[in-house]
């Protein structure tokens, strides 16, 4: 449990982090030079968020069918693991598949400003998190149906911090829409960004990544060791 709490830990202050900076904490007010730029690097950012808007929404959905199967950890029982290695296997091909524009990526981290820097943060932890939740979830099923005694049961013991790493990565997918929207209003809204990005383009993308479409339920309620 001491890996999982330090996880958990950075995970924390990770946020913490980005709420930072998508609230504008840090005290100086902002310049026209900076504020235009925080403008462009948002408008980047949400083209970003919409051209990934149709991958990102097949993997939630295959998540969706896969979550209830596994938020509790794994079956004991053989064919009811069976089927969810078939959905879990699922997820972890749509994960696989949703790519991260260059506007997203770490190699544009340390340029983007404002709000957009911890947009495109979030969007980076989803895809970390869940890509490698769901690989490694899909792993443990195999090592459980098939390995020996030793293997299925460390995998068994294991399988909590995956199955957590995907909730968490979909729960930072479920504030982008929140957090575009409020970063779009502080930045001047419509009468700031005129055609560049209208108020119906964040709303659309509000939606697309808000807690109602891309947030996975129940709770995750497996533990490290269950």
């Amino acid at each position: 449990m001491r890996g999982a709490g330090r996880g958990l830990t950075a995970l924390g202050l990770l946020s913490c982090v980005l709420g930072c900076t998508l609230s504008g904490c840090g005290g100086a007010s902002a310049t026209p030079a900076e504020l235009r730029l925080q403008r462009e690097d948002l408008v980047a950012v949400s083209r970003a968020l919409a051209t990934v808007e149709h991958p990102v929404a097949i993997e939630t959905t295959a998540a969706k069918r896969a979550w209830p199967l596994i938020a509790n950890g794994l079956s004991i029982d053989t064919g009811a693991l069976a089927r969810t290695r078939l959905s879990v296997a699922a997820a972890a091909t749509s994960a696989a598949r949703v790519p991260t524009p260059p506007a997203l990526g770490e190699a544009q981290a340390d340029s983007l400003t404002g709000p957009g820097a911890g947009l495109a943060g979030m969007f980076r932890n989803y895809i970390g998190l869940s890509t490698r939740g769901w690989t490694l979830t899909q792993a443990a099923t195999d090592q459980i149906e098939h390995g020996s005694p030793a293997v299925a049961r460390f995998a068994r013991e294991n399988v909590g911090l995956y199955i957590e790493s995907v909730y968490d990565g979909h729960f930072d997918l479920a504030q982008i829409g929140k957090h575009l929207s409020d970063g779009y209003r502080r930045l001047g809204g419509p009468a700031a960004f005129g055609r560049t990005l209208t108020q119906a383009e964040v709303d659309a993308l509000a939606d697309a990544y808000s807690e109602a479409r891309v947030r996975l339920h129940p709770h995750v309620g497996v533990r490290l060791g269950s």
